[in-house]
């Protein structure tokens, strides 16, 4: 009886696995850059005095900092054995397969707000801007303001990468 509770609940751990969202989030309005999946696991990219670049980690909600362009101390030289590079183009993924991988992300959002600074290429821009927003859904903006915004939210799920790598 204890050997079926614990397969169950291994089944519903590999199942919320697979269909838990996966988040790339940007937005440059309010500098929030952050990669998440599901509750499980938080990365956040902030900017920091000393250091310009820091990644806040957040995994299962015990929180990380880490500082990667922080100078690490000189280890010494190991002798290496150079690689056989024909094991590269063999291992090699091929386009279509890639292709797939890419396309089954979702564009939750995807918003331009810009100012170019020039009326001339704001008043190019504008039509061009305007027949996409009217075609395509999008929200692409021109503003005569001084604004400057971008922000983009990508999502997809293990199993939907899992089934265009697999070609299923």
């Amino acid at each position: 009886m204890i050997l079926y509770v614990f397969l169950i609940l291994l089944l519903l751990l590999i199942f919320y696995l697979l269909v838990v969202p996966l988040i790339l989030h940007v937005d440059t309005s309010t500098n929030q850059y952050y990669i998440q999946i599901g509750g499980i696991f938080k990365a956040n990219f902030l900017y920091d005095e000393a250091e310009l670049i820091k990644l806040k980690f957040k995994i299962l909600g015990f929180n990380y900092e880490v500082f990667p362009l922080r100078k690490k101390p000189k280890s010494k030289p190991k002798n290496r054995i150079k690689e056989n590079t024909d094991n590269a183009k063999k291992n090699a993924l091929p386009f279509k397969k890639i292709l797939r991988v890419i396309r089954s992300f979702e564009v939750k959002q995807f918003l331009i707000d810009i100012d170019t600074g020039d009326c001339i290429t704001n008043s190019k821009l504008y039509p061009v801007f305007s027949g996409s927003n009217f075609y395509l859904g999008s929200q692409m903006f021109i503003n005569y303001q001084g604004r400057n915004r971008f922000v983009l939210t990508i999502q997809n799920r293990p199993i939907r990468l899992l089934k265009a790598y697999m070609n299923i």
